[in-house]
């Protein structure tokens, strides 16, 4: 083979690896993404059902349910429009509580999300910004009468 075929063989080859390197490092980082949806896009039903996700609102008064003997906690949470039912089974973050905004990970299943991660809010003047621009979001389309 001419030096000048070999040379031509080795770029094509430099570029065939940085494209396929591209391309897993790609493939990679979009299956580790988490989305964020707020009630009311679940409930319009513009969340995947077959992945993790994120979804935040605020825990809605009077709804948490602790299950004896086990660490299983139901609530609810809200975005002022709509309602999610989450279940999760783990520690409570030492924020959570009603009326709290929050931000809970994991999949939707049957009609409830299932949790397995939650995060809460580190003091009383902070909202996490999903939760913050989804509720301001709700808000402007109640005032425009959408709901």
């Amino acid at each position: 083979m001419k030096a000048r075929h070999q040379r031509l063989f080795a770029i094509g080859l430099v570029v065939a690896g940085v494209g396929l390197g591209a391309t897993f490092l790609l493939k990679a980082m979009n299956e580790n993404i988490l989305y964020f949806y707020s009630p009311t896009q679940l409930e319009a039903g513009e969340a995947p059902l077959d992945r993790r996700f994120r979804v935040g609102g605020l825990v809605v008064e009077n709804s948490i349910v602790r299950s004896e003997g086990t660490m299983k906690v139901d609530f609810t949470i809200s975005d002022e429009a709509f309602e999610v039912p989450v279940t999760y089974t783990g520690i409570l973050p030492d924020l959570f509580r009603e009326g709290q905004g929050i931000i809970v990970h994991g999949r939707m299943q049957d009609e409830y999300f299932v949790a397995d991660e939650i995060l809460a809010k580190h003091d009383e003047n902070y909202m996490p910004p999903e939760v913050a621009d989804s509720l301001e979001h709700t808000r402007k389309q109640a005032a425009a009468g959408e709901y």
